[in-house]
């Protein structure tokens, strides 16, 4: 057997494996933003709404750097987005340790919103890279284990996060109100610094595997260029445009959902339930979207996509409604199960937005992570209807999410183009 017969796929494996452990610590990363909410809530003393502005500074990042950062990357490649990427993420982590020496939510905000800029860089070289590397017949396999890969993370985050973050036993607000200005102080002081150790931890992290990449030799990957075309050329394409609409209601639903799953726990005032178990929930949500993946690679094979984002889409509205109606831990549950649904969502999603695009597609790809900054607004409403009507009526807002992405499904991907 020829040497290169056997060189080509072990030359492939090590840079596959790099950018799958890349896309493993980003999920984890991302995911803690939801143990982090309620944590900061408490230690700088937030509203509902103010707390949420942790997913808004977070996603917000990918709306005003998704196209950028593609362009970064056509220009330097993949390997230099990856090590910016990686660079910039362990400067947002390393600025934690200053926010929680002064307690300032702003800095705290800041941090996030430069941790999600390195991510940025990360997601939008990830999935084009893997996709070419190796076999393009393979390529969706091989997406489909990434995926994985960073569910596991995804879904790890929220246990690890609040072993870390949060209390095993709660600590009352009417024991906390009795304490004194000193006292409270003292207190609040020890719950910011709680974030300093998982944070550096991740800083440091972050920039050792941008010296790793530096040091190892990756297969260059070239585009092909295929011709010129307008960025306004999209515009001729209706179904693209519902589609980024689509990803901004699935991705502001699930962010929205696990955002306030502990704080939505805690108001039922179940005996035993604390902080720290509530995660488990999210924990519970995370593995079902992991589940949900790893089937939902066969189901997709033996029928069509847009039927399943229609049962996947109505199936997650009626849980979310039932969730509502329901008290106690069957709610709970009940949210958890959406996790399953949506868990096939953003594939089904982008295949049926970029169908037809052709010599587009990279636009439109930039615009369609552009949507993704439905995790930064749909979190704020959610929290200002916690704050004046209660936190049960702010899951209206992922319901009529998934109500826009059922239509998307059932009319809106098959919106003529234009000429």
């Amino acid at each position: 057997m020829p040497v290169s017969s056997i060189s080509k796929p072990a030359r492939f494996l090590v840079p596959l494996c790099i950018v799958m452990s890349l896309m493993f610590f980003w999920n984890m990363s991302r995911n803690i933003n939801d143990i982090l909410i309620p944590h900061l809530k408490r230690a700088c003393q937030l509203s509902d709404f103010q707390s949420s502005l942790v997913q808004s500074a977070f996603f917000g990042a990918y709306f005003l750097l998704a196209i950028p950062a593609g362009m970064y990357i056509h220009r330097k490649g993949y390997k230099a987005g990856m090590v910016t990427g990686l660079l910039v993420a362990a400067a947002g982590a390393a600025l934690f340790y200053p926010a929680a020496e002064i307690r300032y939510y702003p800095l705290f905000l800041g941090a996030l919103f430069i941790m999600a800029a390195g991510f940025t860089f990360l997601e939008v070289t990830a999935t084009p890279y893997i996709s070419k590397l190796g076999d393009p017949a393979e390529a969706s396999s091989r997406l489909s284990l990434s995926a994985a890969v960073g569910s596991v993370g995804a879904t790890a985050a929220p246990y690890i996060g609040a072993l870390l973050l949060l209390h095993k036993e709660d600590i009352p607000e009417t024991v906390i109100r009795t304490y004194s200005a000193s006292q409270l102080q003292n207190f609040l002081a020890a719950e910011a610094n709680l974030v300093k150790l998982p944070y550096v931890s991740l800083a440091l992290l972050f920039l050792i595997m941008a010296v790793v990449l530096l040091f190892i030799k990756l297969p260059p990957i070239r585009d092909e260029v295929t011709g010129k075309h307008s960025f306004k050329d999209i515009l001729n394409y209706p179904h693209l445009l519902l589609g980024v609409g689509a990803v901004f209601c699935y991705v502001g639903a699930e962010v929205g959902i696990v955002s306030f799953m502990i704080r939505y726990a805690q108001s039922l005032k179940l005996p035993g339930l604390t902080q720290q178990k509530s995660a488990l929930f999210i924990s519970l949500f995370m593995g079902l979207v992991l589940a949900g993946r790893l089937g939902g690679a066969y189901i997709l094979r033996k029928a069509a996509a847009s039927r399943m984002l229609v049962i996947s889409a109505g199936g997650a509205f009626l849980l979310v409604i039932t969730a509502i109606l329901v008290n106690g831990y069957g709610s709970l549950f009940l949210l958890s199960m959406v996790g399953l649904l949506t868990s096939i969502m953003y594939p089904v999603i982008f295949t049926l937005s970029i169908n037809g695009l052709g010599n587009h597609t990279k636009t439109a790809s930039s615009l369609l992570i552009m949507g993704i900054v439905g995790g930064a607004l749909i979190p704020p409403a959610m929290g200002l209807i916690s704050d004046n009507v209660g936190i049960s009526w702010a899951f209206i807002f992922p319901a009529l999410c998934y109500v826009y992405v059922l239509y998307f499904a059932i009319k809106g991907y098959r919106a003529p183009v234009r000429k």
